[in-house]
């Protein structure tokens, strides 16, 4: 039976090229000239985090991680935006997840929107993955472009397609 599985990754290696060039336009642009900012990626838990001196220039780091993920062709969904914390003195931190793998709710969206279509598949929940199953190649290229339709919160890939 014709099978393929939707997932949510990210590219650690392209992420973190993003991330690097990043940092050296910031740290080339005259506005942020003479700041004590840091703009640390940790690859085991999958945040950012950004430690910078007022808003606006965090807005700035923030604006351009997205223009640099953009380029990299790396969806900006995967960043989780959290709330500003104020730190020691007056510096503000914001710490970004990076989304990987599917959450229960947004699986459990896609899973109902597949349900819903009326397409002969089934579509089953396993862990951070969802698997899709048909007797039809067609109907499973069907469902790859009902997903990419709609919008679940984070990016989504298409793989293991198999016969």
């Amino acid at each position: 039976m014709p099978t393929f599985d939707i997932v949510s990754k990210i590219d650690g290696q392209t992420l973190d090229n993003a991330i690097n060039i990043a940092k050296k336009e910031i740290l080339n642009r005259y506005d942020f000239n003479g700041t004590k900012g840091t703009i640390d990626l940790d690859k085991k838990t999958n945040t950012l985090t950004i430690v910078i001196e007022n808003e606006m220039r965090l807005k700035a780091i923030q604006d351009a991680i997205i223009g640099r993920m953009v380029k990299q062709n790396l969806d900006p969904n995967a960043l989780d935006f959290g709330k500003e914390e104020y730190a020691s003195g007056n510096m503000i931190r914001k710490e970004i997840k990076i989304k990987e793998g599917i959450d229960k709710e947004a699986a459990k969206k896609i899973v109902k929107k597949i349900k819903d279509s009326g397409l002969k598949v089934q579509a089953s929940i396993m862990d951070d993955q969802v698997r899709v199953q048909g007797k039809k190649i067609d109907d499973l290229q069907a469902v790859i472009s009902l997903c990419r339709s709609d919008n679940f919160g984070q990016p989504l890939q298409y793989i293991n397609m198999r016969d």
